[in-house]
């Protein structure tokens, strides 16, 4: 299904996003974490996200249609690179208030690089969404840059991190060149984006 995906809007406020009653599956990440890479990955087209020469550039939440009422959802890359102070503030408001407040939001996939996991931002995203209960899964992309023994320690140290805190946040190794961990996830998104009100979806 994910290979599907279709862009359909991009949303500068809420009011824009589509109606709740389907399913959405978020994916966030500090700007130059991977992010786009890793969407390009997971639906097997090289250039749905755009993958920007300048980090944190796209500020708009970018819809990707894969079915009838079930999205991938792009947030824009926290780091906000060149954009001024009140752009920041306006889009940490508009953020927390999605993770907190969708209701068709059914889960977050957090990008983080596999080199310098868990940043204050990192920790800031966790913070917002691990409140909701829902599931989160905590992707360590590049990691074909570490060596084999550099993943085990790293994939170790942040799962103990982050499930003391967050017991409904899972992590797995990904690399968007060498394919790791690349199934793995694409059946966390599949398995929460079939959490959809079919009754409200058939009606739309």
């Amino acid at each position: 299904m994910l290979h599907n995906a279709q862009f359909e809007l991009g949303a500068a406020r809420l009011s824009q996003l589509p109606p709740e009653g389907g399913s959405e599956v978020a994916f966030a990440g500090r700007s130059n974490a991977g992010k786009s890479s890793a969407i390009n990955a997971l639906t097997g087209r090289k250039q749905l996200a755009f993958v920007s020469k300048t980090p944190g550039r796209t500020q708009q939440i970018n819809y990707y249609r894969v079915a009838p009422g079930r999205y991938l959802v792009d947030l824009p890359g926290y780091g906000f690179a060149r954009v001024p102070a009140s752009v920041q503030r306006t889009w940490q408001r508009v953020l927390s208030r999605y993770l907190q407040e969708r209701g068709a939001l059914r889960a977050l996939v957090i990008i983080m690089d596999a080199r310098h996991p868990l940043t204050e931002l990192d920790e800031q995203m966790l913070g917002w969404f691990g409140q909701t209960g829902k599931p989160i899964l905590a992707l360590l992309t590049k990691a074909d840059k570490l060596s084999r023994q550099e993943q085990v320690r790293t994939l170790q140290a942040v799962t103990r991190s982050v499930q003391e805190r967050y017991p409904n946040c899972g992590v797995q190794l990904f690399s968007s060149v060498s394919k790791l961990g690349v199934d793995q996830a694409r059946g966390f998104i599949l398995e929460h984006l079939s959490a959809v009100d079919e009754t409200r979806v058939g009606a739309a």
